[in-house]
């Protein structure tokens, strides 16, 4: 059986417009009768791993997701000698092995996430073709695509749909963070001042906007699954545990960056259950099906968090071999406590 970690947090966002839609208004979701502000899945992963906090925790040990690859070695055989047309017929070639491309172009059409390996190899045949003038050869190439053991690769996945043996499953679920309670998107209408505009001739304003926001205190759920980590990351335990350390403080300590600069709405977790153990996971989402009300959210969540996941064990046993849970609104738990209880016993 795998061995999962499972992590139950409650952040609280003062007013703020932290993941927009279309129209540029705070996401929401309709749950439980009442509407909630939302923070997609995606959002959340993607500035947990572009953090400094993440990124510095496991350097060297991260992939790249971009388009740009193709565009990236076509301008190093440029710099090196190679012809244009040469140059962009062999950066087509190489970054073909990562995904399709753009017509006409050797811009990827979708993202690829290229581990710290094949990024080496690809540096490596770059500068060999440079030196031998010479087109790649399909070994070569075939060499360039391998199993990464990137961690963040490890964690979130890949897929490289033309060529699925090298598909990574992701050995980490989120969820989208919601509010315990019901929401209203409020507007605010700001104006901005020129400046040099002495108002003598026009006191208007040089700019009218007008920007959605809302306030919110958000349940998160994620899940690992520490033994698919590991083989994802070719058995080193160690880098897995590292990996597991800095998503959590990752999750705990950044905040999307949607409008911040407008809102400074940088927050961390108040509240936090961690639970490890080789039970099927389950989230807790269910503990606000029915909306927290009252000036004392944060208290009444925390309450509803932890009766549920009580709940649970009551009707199908133990869910959880361990718990710890870490309480910043009552001042109980450790932040160095917890990233212990992650470890592996």
């Amino acid at each position: 059986m795998s061995t999962f970690i499972q992590l139950h947090l409650l952040t609280s966002y003062p007013p703020a417009n932290l993941n927009r839609d279309d129209l540029g208004k705070p996401k929401t979701a309709f749950m439980g009768g009442a509407e909630r502000l939302r923070v997609s899945s995606q959002s959340l992963k993607r500035h947990w791993r572009t953090s400094d906090l993440f990124q510095e925790s496991l350097a060297g040990n991260l992939g790249t997701r971009t388009k740009r690859l193709g565009l990236e070695v076509m301008t190093r055989l440029q710099e090196g000698g190679i012809a244009e047309g040469k140059a962009k017929d062999w950066a087509g070639r190489i970054a073909d092995v990562f995904g399709k491309l753009e017509k006409d172009s050797v811009e990827l059409s979708q993202l690829a996430h290229i581990s710290p390996e094949e990024r080496q190899a690809v540096d490596a045949l770059t500068k060999t073709l440079i030196e031998d003038k010479r087109a790649p050869e399909k070994e070569e190439l075939d060499l360039l695509r391998k199993k990464p053991s990137a961690a963040d690769i490890g964690l979130f996945g890949r897929m490289l749909a033309d060529d699925p043996a090298f598909n990574v499953e992701a050995a980490c679920q989120v969820a989208h963070a919601i509010t315990v309670h019901p929401v209203v998107i409020e507007d605010d209408y700001f104006t901005a001042v020129d400046d040099l505009n002495s108002g003598d001739e026009d006191r208007g304003a040089a700019h009218i906007g007008e920007t959605g926001f809302a306030a919110g205190l958000f349940y998160s759920y994620v899940c690992i699954n520490r033994d698919q980590l590991i083989d994802n990351l070719h058995g080193d335990e160690a880098l897995a545990d590292k990996a597991i350390a800095a998503l959590a403080e990752a999750a705990l300590k950044v905040s999307p960056t949607g409008k911040q600069n407008s809102f400074g709405s940088r927050a961390y977790a108040s509240y936090v259950m961690a639970e490890k153990g080789s039970q099927q996971p389950r989230s807790l989402s269910v503990a606000f099906l029915k909306p927290v009300q009252g000036q004392d959210q944060a208290s009444d969540a925390i309450a509803c968090l932890e009766e549920q996941a009580q709940r649970f064990d009551q009707v199908y046993g133990e869910c959880a071999d361990r718990r710890y849970s870490l309480n910043a609104h009552s001042g109980e738990g450790s932040f160095k406590e917890l990233m212990d209880f992650l470890k592996q016993d």
